[in-house]
C-alpha cells in the first residue's frame, strides 16, 4: 500500500475542507471598495523653508528690476518686506506700544495725521507708520513729510523715499492727498526732537500752519495724534551748539549714553509707548478759506491744543515711563 493510499484511508481526511469566510457584502449591487490603510498626516510645511524661498524670490525680483515705485520713489514691496519687519521688533518687543483710537483714521481716501515730535531721532514717525499697519483690518501706508536735511544726506534720501517719505512742502503734500493717500506730518520739526529732557511733552511752536493750508485746499480731514514714550528713548541733557554748527546739523545731543558709549549710545532706552489717535477735524467745508491766515492759524491752534491735552491724559495712563 502506497503512502498516498494510506493517508486517504485516515478517518476524516477526505472530508476536511478549509473554512471559507462570509461572502463580501455588495453595495448598490457592486463589490465593496477595499479599505485603504490609514496614512500618516502630511508633515507641516517647514517655516524656514518657506522663508528662504520667499527671500530668494524677493532677491530675484530685485535683481531683475521686477518691482514698482511711484512718482515719489515709494517702494511698497521693499517697505513691507524689509523696513516694517525690522521696525516691528522695536514696536512690539522693545517699546511695547499700545494704540488707542485707530478707528479715527480714515479707512480709505485722504487723511492728514498730525503728531507731536520728540526723541532726538525721528523714531516716533517710524513707529507711527507701523501702528497704522498693525492695528487696522485694512492696513494703510503712512506717507511721511520729512525735513529738507533728510533728503540732502547721501543714502538717507534714497531710503526715506523708498519708505514712502517726501519733502515737507505744500505741493508734495497736496499731490499725495489729492490721490487719496494718508499723509503724516510733525509741525514741530527739529524744535520738537531736539528739545531738552526738561521740556518733555511740552509742544513747541507749530510754525506757519502750512499743513493746515494743504488740508484745506484738498478738503482732507486732519487727525491729531499724541505719542508718549519717545521723550525717554534718548533724553537730551545738553546741546553742543558749536559742534552742531560745525557739522551742519540742527543740534548735537548729549544724552546719558551718547557720546560716552560710542555706537552703543544709539540704542534707544526701552520706554513704554502709548499712541492715541484723536477725533478727526473735517475741513471739506472750509476749502475757500485755505489762504485766510486767521482760519489757518485757528485751526492749527486747535490741532495743537488737542494733542497737548491728549498727551496729559496719556501720561496719567502711564505713570512709569519704563513699565511693562
Amino acid at each position: 500500500m502506497s503512502q498516498d493510499e494510506y493517508r486517504d484511508m485516515l478517518p476524516g481526511h477526505a472530508d476536511f475542507r478549509l473554512s471559507e469566510g462570509p461572502p463580501p457584502k455588495k453595495l448598490n449591487g457592486r463589490r465593496p471598495i477595499p479599505e485603504k490603510p490609514p496614512t500618516e498626516p502630511p508633515a507641516a510645511l517647514d517655516v524656514w523653508d518657506r522663508r528662504v524661498a520667499d527671500g530668494l524670490a524677493f532677491l530675484r525680483r530685485r535683481l531683475a528690476g521686477a518691482y514698482e515705485v511711484d512718482e515719489f520713489g515709494f517702494d511698497p514691496e521693499l517697505t513691507e518686506s524689509v523696513f516694517h519687519p525690522m521696525l516691528r521688533v522695536l514696536y512690539r518687543d522693545w517699546f511695547r506700544t499700545e494704540v488707542f483710537g485707530v478707528e479715527n483714521v480714515p479707512a480709505e481716501g485722504s487723511g492728514l495725521v498730525v503728531g507731536n515730535h520728540s526723541g532726538t531721532l525721528a523714531l516716533d514717525a517710524l513707529m507711527l507708520t507701523v501702528a497704522l499697519r498693525e492695528n487696522r483690518p485694512h492696513p494703510r501706508h503712512l506717507r511721511l513729510l520729512g525735513a529738507d536735511l533728510v533728503f540732502r544726506m547721501p543714502g538717507m534720501s534714497e531710503l526715506a523715499r523708498a519708505a514712502g517719505a517726501t519733502v515737507a512742502c505744500n505741493p508734495d503734500a497736496e499731490r499725495l492727498m489729492n490721490t487719496g493717500q494718508l499723509v503724516g506730518v510733525f509741525p514741530e520739526g527739529f524744535k520738537g526732537i531736539g528739545k531738552n529732557f526738561s521740556e518733555r511733552y511740552k509742544l513747541q511752536r507749530f510754525g506757519r500752519g502750512g499743513f493746515v493750508s494743504a488740508a484745506l485746499r484738498t478738503g482732507t480731514p486732519i487727525v491729531p495724534v499724541a505719542i508718549v514714550g519717545a521723550e525717554e528713548i534718548y533724553p537730551i541733557l545738553a546741546d553742543l551748539k558749536p559742534l552742531a554748527r560745525l557739522l551742519g546739523v540742527p543740534y548735537f545731543p548729549v544724552t546719558p549714553t551718547f557720546p560716552w558709549l560710542g555706537p552703543l549710545g544709539l540704542i534707544p532706552l526701552p520706554s513704554k509707548w502709548l499712541i492715541q489717535f484723536c477725533t478727526p477735524i473735517p475741513t471739506a467745508h472750509l476749502t475757500e478759506f485755505a489762504d485766510d491766515p486767521l482760519v489757518v492759524y485757528n485751526l492749527a491752534d486747535q490741532v495743537r491744543e488737542t494733542i497737548q491735552a491728549t498727551l496729559h491724559e496719556l501720561l496719567q495712563k502711564r505713570p512709569d515711563p519704563f513699565a511693562r
